[in-house]
């Protein structure tokens, strides 16, 4: 199964991208899922977390986390967040991997599987798995008015922003990128090009 990561920033339209491939065939994965499936109830990583951030993060009957009072303690600092990314990486990675080779699939395993990654600059240790990095790229004046239009706080945009790699980063570290100045319509056709040159159509 042939993997790509897409990766794009706010309101570049990644999430477009990530659902047209779906519906030609691909599997879609979303890293955030995953980041959130690493802490659920009974898994290896909680353990860790816990013994970082403390032991009352968990219920003690139920195993839940307590993600709003961990996000307090873990992004209160640089050094807190850094420290949790560290823990979650590799199980994240090792989670991917075996979805990735699990054959979770059933009897039928897609031509494709996209990976969507919010933040590609925090998962360079994983870009082994992929076999190709797509990047869907856009101005940031476009994506900004994009995401008024949307309904989105255009300070909140530019936070967002500001936590993201940088346009030339994405660019220098795609396999492909995939261009979306245009409408919706052109850029489903970007993909759909794209698609079709690999030989899945």
């Amino acid at each position: 199964m042939y993997t790509v990561f897409l990766a794009g920033g706010t309101a570049s339209g990644k999430s477009t991208v990530a659902r047209e491939l779906e519906r030609l065939g691909a599997w879609r994965i979303d890293l955030d899922e995953l980041s959130r499936a690493v802490l659920a109830p009974g898994e290896p990583c909680v353990t860790e977390v816990c013994a970082a951030f403390g032991d009352d993060l968990v219920d003690p009957e139920t195993g839940v986390l307590d993600r709003a009072l961990l996000a307090r303690r873990a992004f209160a600092d640089e050094s807190s967040a850094e420290l949790l990314e560290e823990i979650e990486l590799p199980h994240i990675r090792a989670m991917l991997a075996r979805m990735l080779t699990s054959g979770i699939c059933g009897q039928h395993e897609p031509a494709c599987c996209v990976v969507e990654v919010p933040l590609l600059d925090r998962v360079e240790s994983m870009v082994d798995l992929a076999d190709e990095v797509v990047v869907v790229a856009c101005p940031l004046e476009v994506r900004r008015e994009r995401a008024r239009g949307r309904g989105m706080d255009v300070g909140d945009f530019d936070r967002r922003v500001a936590r993201q790699p940088s346009d030339e980063y994405l660019r220098s570290h795609a396999t492909t990128v995939i261009d979306n100045t245009g409408d919706e319509r052109d850029l489903v056709a970007r993909v759909r090009a794209w698609w079709d040159a690999h030989g899945w159509a």
